[in-house]
């Protein structure tokens, strides 16, 4: 079928990666806005978790349709990286300096920064959603955070996505057509915004606790 031969060419598969990472920065929005109840009390951030939790069909399919997106741009890649790198090591392969050297750094460190995340991912899904218990999740985030290392780990992660979304939010909007010279400016203003938000708000988290602001959570 067309839609099958299209994601096979190069275009197709950057395609993928472009939509795939805008549903990934949407699910972040919508992540970040629950997380931050924290911030208001362990009554306010349980309140929360449970209502979303009291919708368990609704709670599958999210969950369901977010483990095909994150594999679907995990696998298309990784395969592009595979792919850029068999050509950017060929003799007719051509350096072009398209990017400023803030996307170039992050561009080059895409694969890197994308394995963390995924080691992230891993460690973040077994500490709150598999190993959980009984244990309410407020005194989950709580007991997690206490241990420096811990907390540690998550700050680490949290810049490796920032400096991934400098270079996937930019590229995202270029393969989606968002370059134009009246809109670049602001274009790349947002690639410094977006990131520096996410990091804001997701590593303010534990340093809330790391910090001791949060000891009467």
């Amino acid at each position: 079928m067309w839609f099958i031969n299209f994601f096979k060419t190069s275009i197709g598969r950057k395609y993928v990666m472009a939509i795939t990472g805008l549903l990934l920065v949407l699910f972040l929005c919508t992540h970040v806005f629950g997380n931050v109840t924290i911030y208001l009390s362990a009554s306010a951030f349980q309140h929360y978790a449970d209502a979303l939790h009291s919708l368990p069909v609704l709670v599958f399919i999210f969950s369901t349709s977010l483990f095909t997106v994150l594999a679907a741009h995990i696998g298309f890649g990784l395969y592009l990286f595979f792919q850029n790198r068999e050509v950017n090591n060929s003799r007719y392969a051509v350096q072009a300096e398209i990017v400023t050297e803030k996307k170039s750094i992050a561009a080059k460190t895409m694969p890197y920064s994308g394995l963390l995340l995924l080691l992230f991912l891993l460690v973040h899904v077994s500490g709150f959603t598999l190993s959980g218990g009984e244990m309410p999740i407020s005194e989950l985030v709580k007991e997690r955070f206490s241990g420096f290392f811990y907390s540690l780990f998550y700050l680490i992660s949290f810049a490796a996505m920032a400096l991934h979304l400098t270079h996937g939010f930019w590229s995202m909007l270029q393969t989606l057509g968002a370059n134009h010279p009246r809109y670049n400016d602001a274009i790349d203003k947002l690639t410094y915004i977006v990131p520096a938000f996410f990091l804001i708000m997701f590593g303010g988290i534990p340093l809330y606790f790391m910090t001791g602001l949060g000891s009467n959570f």
